[in-house]
């Protein structure tokens, strides 16, 4: 039997090289290529064809998330599984609706991670039990919780990821160099955030996505 085919896209070096090392000690499997941004990725998964590729969110550039919606809209059928430092409640559910295959933590150990890659493998999806439950409970009680903030769903990916940032405390240039963009582009996703959600200045801003982070946990 081949072995199975893995491309690994992460913007840190190091993690690349842990996750590939993980790799390298299950006999079956071999990682064929690694990229720590969209346009070398999809390169690397063009040619290599691989049996699937484990991507984090955070890149050099565009999203991770973009990363996966360009493969689906390529008819590229190799499956995603993201695996990522954000809490699951935050991209789990986006990830699967841009096409991703699972979702899984940075925080979890090797065992979780080779587990959720066979899964996805094995073409399943994985989640967390954690938050499969916390879906099943979404499905048998659609009432809004009392920090729910549904309104939140309208915002794009990147978007997301920036009024996060803001909650955290942020600055705008501490998001820029985070997620590699000018400092023009992050003021742009504020202004747009802002339209969303029908916030009137910065200060409203800054109380909502501060309120909306904690309210996660």
């Amino acid at each position: 039997m081949p072995p199975i085919r893995i491309v690994i896209v992460d913007d840190h070096p190091l993690l690349r090289e842990q996750l590939a090392l993980l790799i390298s000690k299950q006999e079956e499997m071999e990682v064929c290529a690694q990229a720590d941004n969209i346009g070398e990725a999809l390169e690397c998964i063009r040619e290599a064809r691989p049996d699937i590729a484990i991507v984090d969110i955070t890149l050099k550039g565009s999203s991770g998330l973009e990363l996966v919606k360009n493969l689906k809209a390529e008819g590229l059928q190799t499956p995603v599984l993201v695996l990522s430092m954000h809490d699951e409640s935050l991209y789990a559910d986006r990830a699967l609706r841009c096409g991703a295959r699972g979702y899984i933590t940075k925080q979890e150990g090797p065992d979780t991670v080779m587990a959720a890659i066979r899964c996805v493998l094995s073409g399943k999806v994985y989640l967390s039990e954690d938050h499969t439950a916390r879906i099943l409970n979404r499905l048998s009680d659609p009432t809004p919780e009392e920090n729910a903030l549904p309104s939140i769903d309208r915002l794009a990916d990147r978007e997301l990821e920036v009024f996060q940032m803001i909650g955290q405390g942020r600055t705008t240039r501490e998001i820029a160099e985070a997620l590699h963009l000018g400092a023009k582009t992050v003021d742009t996703y504020r202004e747009r955030i802002k339209q969303k959600l029908g916030l009137r200045n910065a200060a409203e801003l800054y109380h909502r996505a501060a309120r909306w982070v904690e309210a996660q946990g």
